[in-house]
């Protein structure tokens, strides 16, 4: 199961393990390209579950959000450090 990074899962390893018996199965939310490619093996492979990338949506994922969002409004305004910054050469989040 895959609802972290894309890239932390070898897609083509993960095609030929699954193809061998290797793997009985795999859920993947995230994916190394996003959307997953048309042509994509995975899609039509037994015991794979795709998801559209929502596994971290909760009941309260748009409240939390909003509060992010005002918590960082306050901190630019007032020059502190933002939550939540993207490190874009590691490509997630920098705390």
């Amino acid at each position: 199961i895959n609802i972290g990074r894309g890239r932390s899962v070898d897609e083509s390893a993960l095609v030929d393990a699954l193809h061998s018996g290797q793997l009985a199965g795999a859920g993947l939310d995230v994916f190394s390209t996003e959307p997953l490619p048309p042509d994509s093996p995975l899609w039509e492979l037994e015991g794979v579950i795709l998801t559209p990338h929502h596994s971290g949506d909760t009941y309260t994922f748009y409240d939390d959000i909003v509060d992010v969002f005002r918590d960082n409004l306050d901190r630019f305004l007032s020059g502190r450090p933002l939550r939540n910054i993207i490190d874009k050469r590691k490509g997630y989040g920098a705390g």
